[in-house]
């Protein structure tokens, strides 16, 4: 095709006759496509109406389907999402194209992402909430004398107060509430041995505590208490088990299960509330071996008591009688518990 305005040569083999002036032919061709390209553009037009979507246009198979494609079955809105199915560009499996290697279409639905196992399902934490305001109005009851495996001790004691009045009952049972709250919140089952109120109005006894954490399995064993001891005594301390055999106590399984769980609570415990280990006892390390109480001695289970602080201190005190404070308590010795469970 020529880009000039030059008048084409007789040499040219056009099919134009050459007599004729170049411009009256280049006139006669504007006028013949002019008149043609109407024509040429309703006859497509036509035949794409005829062949439907697909045929040639990419931007048909795109096109919504009017109402009156939809498959029959109803107002229900099935046959709708039917039709839309039907007009969606096919997968590669059902054209029969290959499909690449590791595609998760090559072995069938592509599966949704599995959540990684939690290390803390299944285990089981008895928390073990020392005393029980009710034990002030039982004295008979609680004076009673069990058996612990190396001798006899009284079933329980009332627990100690602070200057204020402020209960260690009270304090043991608002902490062990929140313990259970936190190991929950991470998957772990709790039990508490009691929970005070009309159904518990005093105890239970050391010898049963222990029996609820051994029927249970228990995973890890805490009792929770605060000391009181004489003013400037302050600080928390750990208490292990002591390897003890006699009667029906054996600790000989879980002495070092045990220390390495208070060990973990130790650190935590420290960290989360700030309180440093006993001044008192202990040596600065917060970790207290006995063999005199019977909630331990009678464990088969990992097992340790936590002194949170001396009630009978005035700095302990303000700190054992915070919720705030009592929130971080609960919090370390939480996370000393998950440590020692793996989590």
């Amino acid at each position: 095709m020529r880009y000039d305005n030059s008048p084409p040569s007789p040499e040219s083999g056009s099919s134009i006759s050459p007599d004729r002036p170049w411009y009256t032919r280049r006139s006669t061709l504007a006028v013949t496509a002019a008149v043609l390209a109407p024509t040429c553009l309703a006859g497509w037009v036509l035949t794409q109406a005829l062949a439907g979507p697909g045929s040639g246009d990419p931007r048909a198979a795109a096109a919504p389907q009017p109402a009156s494609h939809a498959a029959p079955g109803g107002g229900d809105g099935k046959a709708g999402a039917t039709a839309s199915a039907s007009a969606a560009p096919a997968s590669p499996a059902a054209s029969g194209s290959p499909l690449p290697s590791g595609s998760p279409l090559a072995s069938g639905s592509p599966s949704a992402p599995t959540a990684a196992p939690n290390p803390l399902a299944g285990r089981t934490v008895v928390i073990d909430p020392g005393h029980n305001t009710g034990n002030f109005k039982h004295s008979r009851e609680i004076n009673r004398q069990v058996d612990i495996g190396t001798n006899r001790k009284e079933c329980d004691t009332t627990g100690t107060t602070t200057n204020s009045g402020y209960m260690e009952a009270e304090f043991t049972m608002d902490v062990s509430r929140r313990l259970r709250t936190v190991l929950e919140a991470r998957g772990v089952k709790v039990l508490l041995t009691h929970e005070a109120g009309p159904e518990r109005p005093w105890g239970p006894c050391i010898d049963e505590r222990a029996r609820i954490g051994n029927e249970a399995k228990a995973d890890a064993v805490v009792s929770v208490h605060a000391d009181g001891v004489s003013e400037g005594s302050r600080g928390y301390h750990i208490i292990l088990p002591a390897n003890v055999r006699g009667g029906s106590a054996d600790t000989s399984k879980i002495v070092g299960p045990s220390r390495q769980l208070g060990e973990r609570i130790a650190g935590n415990f420290a960290r989360t509330t700030g309180s440093g280990p006993a001044n008192y006892l202990g040596s600065g390390t917060g970790l207290v071996v006995r063999d005199d109480l019977g909630g331990l001695n009678l464990s088969t289970r990992p097992k340790v008591f936590i002194e949170c602080g001396n009630m009978r201190d005035a700095k302990d005190a303000a700190l054992l009688a915070s919720p705030e404070w009592r929130q971080k308590a609960a919090q370390g010795i939480a996370d000393g518990i998950v440590g020692f469970l793996g989590g």
